[in-house]
């Protein structure tokens, strides 16, 4: 049994319980918030409530947090695109709508279930649920992931992200004309302190550095960029190029609500390298758009 408490601040007062401690931990969903005032697992000043409770400044809320239960992940023959493989490491071009591991909730269809069914060897450094895996990308995010198929593996891989050595190329289609040709973008990254779901910039966040080269420009609406990730942090582009007044199309957290209808973010992980950790040799690969990508940048064209 685990108590987490929070003291709800000026930001938050006015708002619905479940609403209030979703903001307020990203981990939680409001049908889970509900569920567990429902189980009288919720108090606030030490009474219970109702889940339509609306939240005061100075409440203290309690939440006595069951155990998570053991997840096990089953593997599924899911045809992953695998682009390389040997003994030590793997390199998957992940579909777009495809989630990297398993939680709660979902634990099926994922990377992690792929994974386990294609091949038995995987690291075990990020426990049960995210076996091999030392980066991810999103999930309406496609492109290339690397793979840890033991420990000596992935403590080499991880220890080039570290180090920033790890190349890292995507093409991601931003609203707006962008009329320089190229830049970089240095602002840190945390978690939003007005939005627990979100990441943004700011001050005392996270290094983050981000490189941008225009590929194509449509029509002042629209421009294609190839973006290079210097560190690796979560929703980093899609934060970036939002902070400099570009949001990616399609991306329904940070993105306008006005948008292209694609599905999700307009984001490709093209190109991937780094140096095999027994070899020590310098590997890089590339896969090309997926189709529904190039579809869409057929069509702006033809729009001029």
């Amino acid at each position: 049994m685990t108590i987490v408490t929070y003291t709800i601040e000026q930001t938050t007062a006015g708002e619905r319980i479940d609403k209030a401690l979703s903001m307020l931990s990203a981990e939680w969903s409001r049908s889970q918030i509900a569920t567990w005032i429902s189980e009288d697992r919720i108090t606030v000043n030490g009474e219970e409530i109702k889940a339509k409770y609306k939240v005061k400044e100075g409440d203290v809320i309690e939440i006595d947090v069951p155990e998570p239960e053991p997840l096990e992940v089953i593997p599924e023959n899911l045809n992953l695109e695998i682009v390389y493989e040997d003994e030590d490491v793997l390199v998957v071009n992940k579909p777009k709508g495809m989630v990297v591991h398993p939680a709660p909730g979902h634990t099926m269809g994922t990377l992690v279930n792929g994974l386990m069914y294609h091949c038995k060897d995987l690291s075990g450094i990020n426990g049960v649920l995210r076996p091999g895996i030392v980066h991810r990308i999103d999930k309406d995010t496609s492109g290339l992931l690397m793979v840890a198929k033991n420990d000596h593996a992935h403590h080499s891989l991880v220890e080039q992200l570290v180090n920033k050595t790890v190349t890292r190329k995507y093409t991601a289609l931003v609203h707006g004309h962008i009329a320089h040709d190229k830049g970089t973008i240095d602002a840190p990254i945390a978690r939003d302190p007005k939005d627990r779901q979100k990441q943004a910039v700011v001050d005392n966040g996270k290094h983050a550095v981000t490189h941008f080269q225009v590929l194509e420009r449509f029509g002042g609406i629209y421009t294609l960029v190839e973006c290079i990730l210097e560190t690796g942090r979560t929703h980093q582009i899609r934060v970036h190029m939002n902070y400099i007044g570009y949001p990616l199309v399609g991306d329904p957290k940070y993105g306008p609500k006005k948008t292209i209808d694609f599905g999700g973010q307009v984001l490709h992980a093209g190109v991937l390298g780094f140096v095999h950790p027994t070899s020590k040799e310098y590997l890089e690969f590339q896969v090309p758009l997926p189709d529904d990508f190039v579809t869409l940048l057929e069509n702006l064209r033809k729009e001029g």
